[in-house]
Parts: structure tokens; sequence; C-alpha cells
């Protein structure tokens, strides 16, 4: 098995662009990841193209990819489109990575891309409230009744969508089974808003007090609007070669793969978290890596809710069962603690573009281990881990998916 790179990194910025096509946003991501590289079209053996909702936002359902990258000189090589929900961009990732490891292509361009926001505000929600999502999550709303901390009077009513009250019930049962604030939540979107001042690429870059964001429209108690992902558009793109092609790269910044794991999240009780599908896939990617949580020195993880990040990162063995909202309110988690967390911004702060949000998360750890993220920089960071998560099935993720990545 060969050993596998990340050698280029492009993002666009994450938010609105009403002005910009699919195929604007993947160029102008892929265009990046070229001129990071030092690599170009003609390098390439493989290009894997990640994409949720092109075709029911805007009717493109037959080979996008090859409109959005034929005309970059992309062509004649073996192709693949993915979607995993959330995780479609790292899936891409981890398949570029495998097929680089197992000789079938030395190197291969992986691209995300989405455009969610419409100013039409039915059609901008809809696809958060497909039939099949909508089940699971009165699925699990049902199945934790009598399970869940209890919302202060007047508040324990629906949210905008049943995803939210799924979020929601999912952040009511942490409460009740660690004796988590709605306070400590807040603690979590703070920090994620403070780091995103820092990040000229993030949908929002204001900071956020614990009192702002507590006191901010609720969406489902206890979540309120900073606690949530906003609907973004944007575009990520890596690039992934083989060790033993990477002179031809000779202005490259590598940054070594040291471990790609997904597995998909199985039935469990909602509150056995032992069983947590991030949890196996991360021990999982530990062994692969020959690391672990301690090792870590920065990582990006799934918040589509801020409560959802506790969640991820105690999965992670970042910090032990219950106590991430108390690292939260001391700093431990931020810039400058022991092990800063989503030092982007986070989903909830820098965006959530759906399949380009996993390529996001390798975008910020390969500055973050090249020592090029400026003002967000974790000084000394030598090992990074992402964890993204796709989908929603049963009581937790459909699946989640983690990446280890090491300084060269």
């Amino acid at each position: 098995m060969r050993q596998a790179y990340v050698i280029g990194v492009g993002m666009t910025p994450f938010g609105r662009h009403l002005d910009k096509s699919h195929t604007d946003l993947t160029q102008m991501a892929v265009s990046q990841a070229f001129a990071d590289s030092g690599a170009q079209a003609s390098d390439l053996g493989m290009a894997i193209y990640a994409n949720v909702v092109q075709g029911f936002f805007a009717g493109e359902m037959s080979v996008p990819g090859e409109y959005a990258l034929r005309p970059m000189g992309i062509q004649g090589v073996r192709v693949m489109h993915i979607e995993a929900a959330c995780a479609s961009s790292t899936i891409g990732l981890h398949v570029a990575v495998d097929y680089v490891r197992a000789g079938l292509a030395d190197v291969v361009l992986v691209v995300g891309v989405e455009k969610l926001y419409s100013e039409d505000r039915a059609k901008r929600f809809a696809v958060f409230q497909q039939p099949l999502d909508a089940l699971e999550a009165q699925r699990y709303i049902d199945c934790t009744q009598g399970m869940l901390a209890p919302a202060p009077a007047g508040m324990d009513g629906p949210g905008p969508n049943i995803m939210m009250d799924a979020y929601a019930a999912q952040a009511r049962l942490y409460m009740a089974t660690y004796g988590t604030t709605q306070r400590q939540i807040a603690a979590i979107a703070a920090k994620n808003h403070h780091h995103s001042q820092f990040n000229p690429l993030s949908q929002y870059r204001n900071a956020m007090s614990i009192d702002e964001i507590m006191a901010a429209p609720a969406v489902s108690w206890p979540l309120t609007v900073p606690m949530c992902a906003p609907i973004s558009d944007g575009a990520s793109a890596a690039i992934v070669c083989a060790e033993d092609v990477l002179s031809r790269f000779k202005e490259a910044r590598p940054v070594k793969v040291l471990a790609v794991e997904s597995q998909s999240g199985q039935d469990r009780a909602p509150n056995d978290y032992a069983r947590h599908v991030t949890r196996l896939t991360a021990a999982r990617a530990f062994e692969k890596a020959g690391l672990g949580p301690q090792d870590m020195h920065v990582a990006e993880v799934h918040d589509a809710s801020s409560s959802g990040e506790m969640t991820q990162i105690e999965a992670l063995g970042l910090c032990a069962p219950g106590q991430s909202g108390y690292d939260a309110e001391k700093g431990v988690i931020a810039l400058g603690g022991r092990i800063p967390v989503n030092v982007s911004g986070g989903l909830v702060s820098k965006g959530h573009p759906l399949a380009a949000t996993g390529i996001g998360q390798i975008h910020e750890l390969v500055q973050q281990l090249r020592g090029t993220a400026g003002q967000r920089q974790v000084e000394g960071a030598r090992f990074a881990i992402a964890e993204n998560s796709g989908g929603f099935y049963g009581v937790e993720d459909g699946l989640s998916a983690v990446t280890i990545l090491g300084r060269v």
C-alpha cells in the first residue's frame, strides 16, 4: 500500500452566491487547488465530484461533474460522482486515498460543491424536509419521549422543521444524561463564532458572547439560531497523490494522510454513547494511524448544531464523557487551549454547504499543519483530526467519516 498525501487545497468563501452556478463555484475551488499544488489537469488520473442536491435545486442530474470539470481540461480520466449527505466530499477524499494507496491512480482531484441558498424560502427549506429524513427524525423524537431534559414553560413546541426538532431532542437527551446546561452549549457556539473572526472564508465573522447566543431567537429549545449551521453555498477541493510521484510537484507543501475511516451507524439505545458511530469509527482511525486522542493538536468536527459538537468531540476521545461543556467554559477546546476544536469557525459560523463541508474541514487542517493559518494558527500543530457526519438514521448520524493528517 502506497502512502498518500494531500498536496493542494482550494475553497471558495462559504455563504450566499446568488450570482454563481455550481460550475462557477467548482471551478473556483479547483483552480485554487491546482495553484496550491502546482498540479494541472494533465496530471490527474481520476476526478471525484461530490454533491447532494444539485438535481433538486438546479435540475442538473446528468454528469454534473463533467459539465463543471471538462472546460478546465479535466477529461479522459476515471470519474466518480458521490452523494453521502453532509459527508459527501469526505467520502470522496477517502475513496481518492484508497485508490492512490492501491495503485489505481497516482493523482486524484476531489471537489465538493453545493448551492443551497434561494430567495424562495419554501424551496430553501424543502431540501431539509425530505420524506425519509422527516420520518427518521420523528421516530427519534418518539423513541426518546420521557428521556429528555424538560424544556422551560412555553418552549416545548415544534421548531421550523422536524430535523431541527430531532437535533434539539438529541441535545436534551445529552442534557438529561450528563447534566449539561444550555449555557454550556452556548459556550461551544461562542467559541466557534469567536474563531470565525479570523477566517476570511467564513460565512459569518462576528464574535458573539454566551449571553448573546442564549438571547438569540429560538430554533427548537435548547437551540438558538447561532447554535445552528446556516444555509450556505460554496465549494472546496483537494488533490491527493502517491508518495512515489510526489517529486513531480516541487512547489507543493504536502500533508501526510495517516488514516481515513468511515462507517455507517447502527441500531442502538439512544443514550448508548459507547456505541456511537463516531466513537467506533475513530477507534479504527486511531489504530490505523498508530496514534490516540491525546496526540491530536487540532480538530475540525461536524457541528450542524453546537450540541452535536459536544457529542462528536467526546466520541473522538478529545474530552471525557459529559465534560465537553465544562471544557468549553474553561477554554480547553478554544484557540490557545489544550485541544482547539473548529478554529475555522465550525459549521455554525464558517457555513455548511453540505457536500463542500468535508473538504472544507480538510482545507483548514492542511493550513494548520503547514503553519499558514494566520491569526487562528494552532502553534506547533503536528497531528490533526477531522470528523464529518452524513445524514440521520435511527438514533444517530447515518455515517461518520474520520480523517487523521500529519505534518511532513
